[in-house]
This record gives structure tokens, C-alpha cells and sequence, in this order.
């Protein structure tokens, strides 16, 4: 992995791509320090939140915590993009612009943007009126009201639209997917003010030396199963009985390949579907605070974050929401089909009905070992922080996965593009040296 990235400095085209990344990385990180007008920024980020909330600040860098001008950054286009990907698999309209090439998916994302403007306009709104109901999150000099609210939300509505921007650019310009590496920054830049306050602990004796060494030594743990996890999948042989489209003749028939089916196909978004889930008990508990005491008491005791409870329903939701995205995202009877199409089949396995069935098998214990993996990833960042009573390290499974998936996925970019470059040097020097011969 050094010697990709020291090989990439070394040539100009890439060494250019990589600054312009980092430089528009570092513009997005600016915006961590404007707070959004009428909102005392103070004041806000020392209010403690978990569940969905605390996702999202984690996600953000900390954005949301003091409410600046890119509080809801990517979330929303992420969102967005989720809901498009899931009604693209069931709306018919959709599936066939999805099947239209480089048009299709450029009208696809113009949805997803569409889409992603509304919602953050819709989750600005939510977030802005509850600033305003408390007078202490509104800065000196306004006073909470409309024309509050009207302001913060169309800050933050312009936000999302130049992070939507900011992270196109960085995908068509620069190296790695922008809106991952986005939220790989905003993740990454709250771990050295952490870090700091961890050392603080040590120091003033509030934990000990091996509890610091344990956690230490579960961070690692933990990056090393995800990226085994993240890189584990079956590979299904596949072979092809006649040419396959783009051969010459017969020179494909009789090819053998395979189909490649992740351990961990939904990646993060059950635990975020189910983070959302869960915060509706902490905003049912906020309603019944005066009209219902002992409902909320019961609520706020039980089904708090980090509760047993909590954790029981966390996992629940985890393997059913990866049960409900492999299913949608991994039809095994229209894989069959394009299998049978394309005049390729499974050896030992007739093709049709049956090799839907077999991939349907296949993918169904997958997505449970990819549900335990998440499963485990959620809770046990929950359990190791109160063991070892260190609560200034945001220790989370789901950031680390983030973090380690984008690293991975943008280092294969990267390595291909050092091979495309070695290949057209390897052509040049061949032209060059065929000139000369003649």
C-alpha cells in the first residue's frame, strides 16, 4: 500500500489528482468552523446524544454537534441514494433507465440529487425547530421564531448542495469515490481531539494503563476482522458454453469464470436503518415526559443507549434490515436469467429455477454471517467502552468500517490507475522502439 502511494507522487497526472482531493477534503473541513447564523454553537455541542444522533455526528465530524454550515453534509444524498437504489430494483421505470448506459445512470443521479436537496431541506427543518424551541442553542442577538428557522435551513440546504459539489468534483477530478472520502474525513478528524482527551484521562490517573492497552488492542482486533470481512466473498464458478459478447467467434466458448458474492453486501446501512429505528423510542420518551411520567420513566431506563435492551432490539433490527437490503439488492432468479442469456451456467447445476435457487442459498447464509459481523461490530464497541470506562474515544464499529472500506476501495483505484499508466508506457516505449527498428 506505501509503495502505490509512492509510486502515485512519483507521476505528475496522479500526484495533481491526489492535491486536488485533499485540497477540496481540505475546504469541506472548513466549514467544520462557520457555524450556521442564529446558533450558539457553544451551547449546542455540549448537549449529549446517542442512538441516530450521535451516527450522524460521528459521521459529520462533529458538524452536527455545533450545527455549522455543513452539519448535514453528505447524509442526505446518502439517504437519497439508498432510497433511489432500493425503488430502482421495484419501480419498472427506473430499472430500465438503469439499463440505459452512461444516460441512464447520469438521469439517475440527477434524481438522487433532487431527492437529496428535499430531504435535507426536510431534515434542516426538523433539526432547526429544535434548536428553536430551546433559547439557550440560539445565538445573541436573534431571537427564536420563523425567520430562525427560515435562515438555518436554507444555510443548510446550501451546504448540502456545495458538499454534493464539492464531493462530484472530487470523484470526476480526483482519486477515490468524494462523497466516501467526505465522510471518511469528517470521521477521521475528531480521532486526534480524542485521542487527546483519552491521554488526558491517563494522566490524571481517571483509568488505567491497561485499560488503554485493552482498548488499543480491540481497535486493531476490530480493523483487522473488517478488513478480512470486508474482502471475504464466495466465488461461484461460472461457464460460458458459447461466446460471450465482444469475443470473436468461438474463442469465448467454453470460458470459466466466476460470480463474486460478498460476505458483507449491505456494508453500513442496516446499522444506520437501524440506529433511525431506534430513535423513535427516545422521541416517544421526549413526548410523554408530562402526560405519561411512568411510560417515559420506563422508556428512558430501558431502552436507553447502551441498555441491554437497547442492544437486544439494535441486533434484531441489524439482521433483519440485512435480510430485507441482500434481498433486494441480490435477486438470484434475474442473476439465473442473465446467466441462461448470456449462455453461461454453474457447473453441476441446471441452469433456471434450480440456479436461482442455489445462489438464493448461497446468499442467505452469507447474509447471516454478514449480519453476525455487524451485529458484533455495533454492540461490542458498546460493551468494551463501558468495561474499560473510557467514554472520550468515540470507539465505533461502524466508523471503522467506513474508514477501512473507503481506504481499501480508494487504494484499487489507485493501483489501477498505476497499471493503466504502466500499461500506455509499455505501449509508447514499444511504439518508439518499433520506429526505430523500421
Amino acid at each position: 500500500m506505501l509503495r502505490a502511494f509512492r509510486d502515485a507522487f512519483r507521476i505528475p497526472d496522479l500526484q495533481r489528482k491526489i492535491l486536488f482531493t485533499l485540497l477540496l477534503l481540505a475546504v469541506y473541513r472548513l466549514g467544520n468552523s462557520i457555524p450556521t447564523p442564529g446558533v450558539n454553537s457553544a451551547a449546542l455541542s455540549n448537549a449529549n446524544s446517542g442512538g441516530l444522533f450521535g451516527l450522524i455526528s460521528m459521521i459529520s465530524g462533529g458538524n452536527l454537534s455545533q450545527f455549522s454550515i455543513f452539519a448535514l453534509g453528505v447524509l442526505p444524498y446518502i439517504t437519497a441514494s439508498i432510497v433511489i437504489q432500493l425503488l430502482t430494483t421495484t419501480i419498472p421505470a427506473l430499472e430500465k433507465l438503469s439499463k440505459e448506459g452512461e444516460e441512464g445512470r447520469k438521469k439517475i443521479n440527477q434524481y438522487t440529487r433532487y431527492a437529496a436537496i428535499g430531504l435535507g431541506a426536510l431534515q434542516a427543518t426538523f433539526f432547526a425547530s429544535f434548536i428553536n424551541s430551546n433559547a439557550s442553542y440560539i445565538a445573541v442577538g436573534w431571537e427564536p421564531g420563523l425567520f430562525t428557522i427560515l435562515v438555518m435551513v436554507l444555510t443548510q440546504v446550501a451546504g448540502i448542495a456545495f458538499t454534493m459539489w464539492l464531493g462530484e468534483r472530487m470523484t470526476e477530478v480526483g482519486i477515490g469515490n468524494g462523497i466516501s472520502l467526505i465522510i471518511t474525513a469528517g470521521i477521521i478528524a475528531a480521532y486526534p481531539r480524542e485521542i487527546a482527551a483519552t491521554a488526558e484521562l491517563l494522566r490524571t490517573d481517571a483509568v488505567q494503563l491497561t485499560a488503554i492497552i485493552a482498548f488499543v488492542a480491540v481497535i486493531i482486533a476490530t480493523i483487522a476482522g473488517i478488513v478480512y470481512v470486508y474482502q471475504g466473498e464466495r466465488r461461484v464458478p461460472v461457464t460460458y458454453a458459447r461466446a460471450r459478447s465482444g469475443t470473436a467467434g468461438a474463442k469465448g466458448a467454453g470460458q470459466a469464470t466466476w460470480l463474486p458474492i460478498k460476505v458483507n453486501q449491505a456494508g453500513v446501512i442496516p446499522v444506520i436503518f437501524a440506529s433511525a429505528m431506534l430513535i423513535i423510542p427516545n422521541l416517544i420518551q421526549q413526548a410523554t415526559l408530562t402526560r405519561a411520567p411512568d411510560v417515559s420513566a420506563w422508556l428512558g431506563t430501558n431502552l436507553a443507549f447502551g441498555t441491554p435492551l437497547y442492544l437486544a432490539l439494535e441486533s434484531v433490527l441489524i439482521f433483519g434490515f440485512t435480510y430485507l437490503y441482500n434481498s433486494v439488492q441480490f435477486d438470484p432468479k434475474r442473476i439465473a436469467e442473465q446467466l441462461r442469456e448470456a449462455g453461461g451456467f454453474i457447473p453441476g447445476v441446471r441452469p433456471g429455477l434450480p440456479t436461482a435457487e442455489f445462489l438464493g442459498h448461497i446468499s442467505s447464509r452469507l447474509s447471516l454471517w454478514g449480519a453476525i459481523f455487524l451485529v458484533v461490530l455495533t454492540i461490542l464497541p458498546q460493551i468494551v467502552q463501558r468495561a474499560t470506562g473510557i467514554s472520550t474515544f468515540q470507539f465505533s464499529g461502524t466508523g471503522l468500517l467506513i474508514i477501512v472500506g473507503v481506504a481499501l476501495e480508494t487504494l484499487k483505484q489507485l493501483e489501477a490507475q498505476l497499471t493503466v499508466r504502466r500499461y500506455d508506457g509499455f505501449i509508447s516505449k514499444g511504439r518508439i522502439r518499433g520506429r526505430l527498428n523500421s
